[in-house]
């Protein structure tokens, strides 16, 4: 077992982002062995907390803190940091503001920087919404970061994906007991219906198709798997609110917005290839062949459109978007041994 930090929690104080303003924004944050070495930033995804990191992080796994100095951070939203669920008054709840992927950097930025004393990072590292901010790290601070690697995730959420996650929102914000975001207690029924929407996403075809979702075991059916792994890991674990906000953030990433806010996500092509095309640092790409969220073929055109030797190495999996997450030891092993290699190169 990896051993970082306690969770850490810096305080920004007022800080704007897309929605307005935060009066008071936290990042939540941990860190893992020597600030004297190389700093690797390694951000959480949908659903993902700062403990949730450690299926990463050891001498035996990708990264390793007797040789890194590692920093996990909880995107906004999160329910680590500031989010929905935990703001005061007047911006809590349905209340709280939008906020952007670059909200999110820029905050981490500030911790790195002002708390850390971390004037380089060695590399950016992250799965799905993780990946995402990893590409926009390197957009934003391209004099900052020497290396980043996403895994299952993309630059610019694609109009499918979008189309995607508009389901399970449908699904909670239309239930009975929802509220508009007004809820007194939490909403089972909602966050029910949200994970079982969910669910059909998260793996590929062939996975289901082999029965996958018994678990060697653990579960005597599909609605089985559904309702325990699906509808439980969101029931009493996340509110719903902070599930809402999240999303948002996902729906509207997009690195040609930063510091273009006028436009809308997805609609300038040119400025995307061109964000893309100025990304000084190295990169590696690892889509997984079964994902439904980020299929391969978009992580092929935007590794065409990077000028930096950017790699492409595909996770040959059956498990879909959830290769990368540490689902299974087979496709740990595999990331495993091409993360470390990469980082190992000059």
């Amino acid at each position: 077992m990896s051993k970082g930090t306690n969770v850490q929690f810096y305080h920004h104080g007022r800080f704007r982002v897309a929605g307005g303003v935060l009066p008071d924004a936290v990042t939540a944050y941990c860190t893992y062995g020597n600030p004297a070495n190389p700093c690797i930033v390694f951000p959480t995804c949908y659903g993902g907390r700062l403990d949730s990191q450690d299926y990463m992080i050891g001498t035996d796994k990708a990264l390793d803190p007797t040789k890194y100095h590692i920093v996990t951070f909880a995107l906004f939203s999160n329910g680590e940091s500031s989010s929905p669920s935990n703001t005061p008054a007047p911006y809590n709840g349905p209340y709280f503001p939008a906020v952007s992927y670059e909200d999110n950097i820029r905050a981490q930025y500030a911790v790195l920087t002002q708390a850390l004393n971390v004037n380089k990072v060695h590399c950016v590292i992250g799965f799905s919404m993780g990946a995402q901010q990893a590409y926009y790290w390197a957009v934003m601070y391209p004099d900052f970061v020497e290396k980043f690697i996403a895994m299952c995730g993309s630059a610019r959420t694609s109009q499918h994906n979008k189309c995607f996650l508009e389901g399970p929102k449908a699904a909670l914000i239309n239930s009975r007991d929802f509220e508009h975001g007004h809820y007194t207690e939490e909403p089972q029924f909602g966050i029910r219906a949200f994970g079982r929407v969910y669910s059909a996403w998260a793996y590929g075809q062939t996975w289901f198709r082999a029965h996958g979702y018994l678990m060697k075991g653990l579960y005597s059916s599909l609605d089985d798997f559904i309702r325990g792994e699906w509808e439980g890991a969101f029931l009493g674990a996340w509110d719903a609110n902070d599930l809402i906000t999240l999303l948002h953030t996902w729906q509207t990433g997009d690195v040609t917005l930063v510091a273009n806010a006028g436009l809308l996500p997805g609609a300038d092509d040119a400025g995307f290839a061109s964000a893309l095309k100025g990304i000084k640092a190295k990169a590696l790409i690892m889509p997984s062949k079964t994902d439904l969220y980020f299929p391969p073929e978009d992580s092929e055109i935007k590794t065409s459109l990077m000028s930096n030797n950017a790699k492409l190495v595909l996770i040959d999996s059956v498990w879909g978007h959830m290769a990368g997450g540490g689902s299974n030891s087979r496709d740990d092993a595999f990331i495993t041994a091409e993360v470390k290699q990469f980082l190992d190169e000059s």
